[in-house]
């Protein structure tokens, strides 16, 4: 069922690809999976990268249209979890293990720092996640944004790099481009975890 959902729905994207306001669709829809995350924005971007090897559209563009539509998103979900604080301090107090879930959870925010935003990037879900968890747990703002920017640079760059490189594997199966984004979000996110386990454990050691 989920195979043919991500299909049908990649078959529709591709067809869209050549039409310069695909770079409206790539935009709405990283917008959208930062706060509902099951768009897949990643094979968006792909698919614009394809397009962009083909010569339909411009890659720096494409970068931009995913990177910017991020940003946005990942910024509203900030202000969701914000606006959300008093409630959620409110229903944490009510029993002192959802207290120390929240508090962890900002700890663990300011301990690993932006790294983690651009780690949870990567991750469809886990993202939105932290993004509304760095609004409840009351991170600053500027530190946010500045982090979030490079995050949506690097995740964007990323993904429409792949699309541009390799788009004649995905011209004919833009499934395949789901299922790359998706494997590749996991190989990068384990990778990242594993150095940072690596060095705490060396700090430790020490």
């Amino acid at each position: 069922m989920l195979a043919n959902v991500v299909t049908d729905f990649t078959d529709k994207l591709d067809e869209l690809s050549s039409h310069w306001w695909f770079l409206l669709v790539i935009f709405i829809i990283a917008l959208l999976d930062s706060i509902i995350p099951v768009v897949p924005s990643e094979t968006t971007v792909i698919v614009g990268g394809v397009a962009a090897g083909q010569g339909n559209q411009l890659l720096a563009l494409v970068i931009l249209a995913g990177a910017s539509g991020a940003f946005v998103g990942d910024n509203l979900a900030y202000t969701i979890g914000d606006r959300f604080t008093v409630r959620v301090n409110r229903w944490a107090d009510r029993k002192p293990t959802r207290r120390d879930r929240l508090d962890a959870a900002g700890r663990q925010i300011r301990k690993r720092g932006g790294m983690l935003l651009i780690t949870a990037r990567f991750i469809p879900g886990g993202r939105t996640v932290l993004t509304v968890s760095s609004g409840v747990t009351q991170q600053p703002r500027v530190w946010f944004a500045a982090w979030i920017a490079v995050a949506v640079t690097v995740w964007a760059t990323y993904a429409a790099s792949i699309g541009f490189l390799f788009g004649a594997t995905f011209e004919d199966n833009s499934t395949l481009a789901f299922w790359l984004a998706f494997a590749t979000a996991l190989a990068i996110t384990a990778f990242i975890e594993l150095v940072r386990w690596l060095r705490e454990r060396r700090r430790t050691a020490g």
